[in-house]
């Protein structure tokens, strides 16, 4: 019996994760629990089970009781919080990221402008940008209600997820051959016709990559986004708690640690769902010279 490619592209993920726990115990066996220090320089880290506990013990975790019900409870109804956060956020950035490259697309004037300010705000730490968006969602009112602190969250994750969008999807409408752009013109086609049916089509394979990002930057910004503004029920605000509670033991911090990275495999395996979708666009053509 021989396993598929596909089984493969299953398999490696496996076997990494399993080789990481093998080389974390072996770290924990061979390494003292004060770690080793050269000087007051410490070069190996301490290995006790309050800094470095063991593989299985994050896992006996998930049943120990935590208040009226158990840890893996907790993680999993704070990590359905975050993922839906994620989920809105991802969409609002991609469509966000569509838009401004089909802008700056269109215009080059708007990509000269725009472009070097929408790389440079990636430059601005989310963790001093959080309260500052916290604090002026609190002026707005939509519909009639008022700003909620879960719509910071999300405005503050899509701000990751718009970026790698917005430049996949730039580098994708440009990629057409310009004896493509100009047998379309030939046939009388606009620039909605053109977009539509040859630059969206040939951005396909540059926006699948992008949305992988986005994803993951999705997770990380929600996460970061909750502790940051010290917003209750998302798995980033149980992180803290639980880093409170490490000090005798730490498997329930790396039990949510791990749990908000699953949240990050959850999300990209949703955006592979899309490029299934979209399969038939997911190889690059043989495109150069773009043109506008």
């Amino acid at each position: 019996m021989t396993i598929g490619a596909s089984g493969w592209r299953f398999a490696f993920p496996l076997l990494a994760f399993v080789l990481l726990i093998v080389l974390w115990e072996l770290v924990k066996a061979l390494v003292p629990a004060n770690g080793v220090s050269i000087g007051e320089q410490r070069v190996l880290p301490r290995t006790s089970d309050g800094a470095m506990p063991h593989a299985w013990a994050v896992l006996t975790v998930l049943g120990e009781a935590d208040g009226k019900t158990t840890v893996g409870a907790t993680l999993l109804r704070t990590g359905g919080f975050t993922l839906g956060l994620s989920l809105l956020a991802l969409a609002v950035g991609t469509v966000v990221g569509i838009l401004l490259a089909i802008v700056m697309q269109r215009f080059a004037w708007v990509e000269r402008g725009l472009l070097p300010y929408v790389i440079v705000s990636q430059t601005v730490p989310l963790i001093a940008l959080a309260p500052l968006v916290a604090g002026w969602g609190g002026k707005f009112v939509i519909a009639g209600q008022p700003w909620r602190p879960w719509m910071s969250i999300v405005v503050i994750a899509a701000y990751l997820v718009f970026f790698p969008v917005a430049i996949g999807t730039l580098r994708g409408l440009q990629a057409p051959a310009k004896a493509s752009v100009e047998l379309l013109h030939s046939c009388a086609a606009g620039w909605w016709a053109t977009l539509r049916f040859l630059r969206l089509p040939a951005a396909v394979p540059h926006i699948l990559p992008a949305l992988r990002l986005g994803a993951a930057a999705a997770v990380i910004g929600a996460v970061v986004a909750e502790i940051s503004t010290g917003t209750a029920g998302g798995i980033g605000r149980q992180i803290i708690v639980f880093s409170q509670q490490s000090t005798g033991n730490a498997a329930r911090l790396y039990a949510a640690v791990l749990a908000a990275a699953l949240l990050g495999v959850v999300l990209t395996a949703l955006v592979s769902v899309a490029e299934l979708a979209l399969r038939r666009y997911s190889r690059p053509g043989h495109t150069s010279g773009g043109s506008r």
